[in-house]
């Protein structure tokens, strides 16, 4: 009885030693990436990926950082490099959670970093590949706000090309800034990100 007594206070003592090891990391991660060291917080998230192979956040958060970061970059060698890493480590998680509305979202992001580099060539191609994105993400969370926003802001960025109403786009914008207010975060590291670029792109629509 003793042994077993012991057998388990020592699994619980390094499970609670992996969850702190897991939150210390990615608070790091976290900190690097608000300091503007975007490559470094990058290699941490990879680094806690390949621990955590059951957690789809890490993972998510490379595509996340490096695909941000690629919008924000004119060097198209580097574009290629940085939005090559973030496909790869969505399509780690893509393989294992089909029913992750967070994931089509990050995959359509990638595909806007793609079309915003070079908009002739992969406009017609992503585009109808990312209203397919979004009708799946809207099947799974209607109410995700990352959800509604970043369709509406999609349509509106592409509306110069389409020619489609963005009266409809700008409501649903403020509909995601009121779902931000409400939106409850699965974890402490679930995404909450989205709710002051809703706020100035509905700014634009006004």
């Amino acid at each position: 009885m003793a042994k077993i007594i012991i057998t388990i206070a020592l699994f619980i003592s390094s499970f609670l030693s992996a969850q702190g090891q897991y939150e210390q990391g990615m608070g790091k991660a976290f900190g690097l990436w608000k300091e503007g060291k975007n490559a470094e917080a990058s290699d941490l998230f990879e680094r806690i990926a390949s621990a955590e192979k059951l957690n789809w956040l890490p993972n998510y958060y490379v595509a996340l950082v490096n695909t941000t970061t690629a919008f924000g970059t004119k060097d198209k060698e580097k574009i290629n490099l940085l939005l090559t890493k973030a496909q790869n480590a969505l399509d780690v998680e893509m393989a294992k959670y089909q029913n992750n509305a967070e994931l089509y979202v990050m995959q359509a992001m990638i595909n806007t970093a793609w079309i915003v580099y070079d908009p002739m060539t992969n406009g017609m191609k992503l585009s109808p590949k990312n209203m397919e994105l979004y009708a799946k993400a809207e099947a799974i969370a209607p109410e995700n706000p990352r959800v509604v926003f970043s369709k509406a802001e999609f349509q509106i960025n592409g509306a110069k090309w389409t020619g489609i109403d963005t009266k409809p786009l700008c409501a649903q914008i403020e509909k995601a800034i009121g779902l931000f207010a409400t939106f409850k975060p699965e974890s402490a590291f679930s995404p909450k990100w989205g709710l002051d670029r809703a706020t100035e792109a509905l700014k634009n629509c006004k």
